[in-house]
């Protein structure tokens, strides 16, 4: 399974590559603009992600801005609503809109609020199906 990881915090990013380690490769993304360049290559290579985990607040283009050009991506690659790529949303905040707007408006699969927890991550992964390699 390919993993991409968009953190700008070092000590966040760390913390989740090394638990996301035990479900495939992790890849890393600093902010939501390099997500996006990440993601179009792999489209493009034919290695497409399995799973996104994106946190919300970033530099030069947070999440949920990401999201949606992810969720564009797809649509100009011809990929159907089912097999979009699973997008985990971070965030520090606690703020109720973020989440509905990750879910309703940007396609978020899951979400997980921090300090986010190896067990939050696991319930997660087991929700969305996947296991540990």
């Amino acid at each position: 399974m390919r993993i991409l990881i968009v953190e700008d915090e070092l000590a966040s990013r760390k913390f989740l590559t090394h638990v996301m380690g035990k479900y495939g490769d992790c890849h890393v993304a600093l902010d939501g603009a390099e997500a996006v360049s990440k993601f179009k290559k792999a489209i493009s290579e034919d290695e497409p992600f399995d799973l996104v985990c994106m946190d919300i607040m970033m530099p030069r283009m947070d999440g949920q801005e990401a999201l949606k050009m992810l969720r564009e991506v797809e649509r100009v690659n011809g990929i159907k609503p089912k097999d979009e790529v699973k997008v985990i949303m971070t965030t520090a905040l606690g703020d109720p809109k973020n989440v509905v707007e990750a879910y309703y408006k940007g396609g978020a699969t899951a979400y997980l609020p921090k300090p986010i927890s190896l067990e939050s991550v696991e319930e997660v992964m087991a929700e969305l199906g996947f296991t540990a390699v």
